[in-house]
């Protein structure tokens, strides 16, 4: 039960990296827009 809690937890983590990955990614993007011309 303990290894099946932690495994949960692995992957909520994993998603939120990933989450904050394509965020990043979304701002660079908007950012590199917004300062063309």
């Amino acid at each position: 039960m303990h290894k099946n809690c932690l495994k949960v937890i692995r992957n909520a983590w994993h998603f939120y990296y990933a989450l904050v990955c394509v965020i990043t990614v979304l701002c660079g993007n908007l950012v590199v827009a917004l300062s063309a011309p």
